[in-house]
């Protein structure tokens, strides 16, 4: 079975935009909750940094699912998308207004 016919093309293609609209959009929701709370505990007003954040969303969205499909091969894209998206999942249970 070959991994560079035509089958595996649409598969890499169908996976990258799998990985870009559902993981892009679960590291962007990360990022909104993580920022925030980031930017709180350097001084920030609580409103201004929900703000801000939620601006940049839509940037950080947009450079997510240019990075899924800029990366080399699906597998990877995957790889990374969960690796961040558990790196930020990690700083929102350890910061202290997370709970709240």
């Amino acid at each position: 079975m070959s991994r560079t016919g035509p089958n595996a093309t649409r598969w890499s293609i169908a996976s990258r935009t799998l990985a870009a609209a559902l993981g892009g959009y679960a590291l962007t929701s990360l990022a909104t909750i993580t920022l925030p709370l980031l930017l709180e505990t350097i001084g920030v007003d609580r409103s201004q940094a929900l703000i801000t954040t939620m601006m940049a969303g839509f940037l950080m969205y947009a450079a997510i699912i240019m990075a899924v499909f800029h990366a080399r091969s699906a597998m990877s894209a995957w790889a990374w998308l969960v690796g961040a998206s558990l790196a930020l999942g990690i700083v929102v249970l350890l910061l202290p207004g997370a709970t709240a």
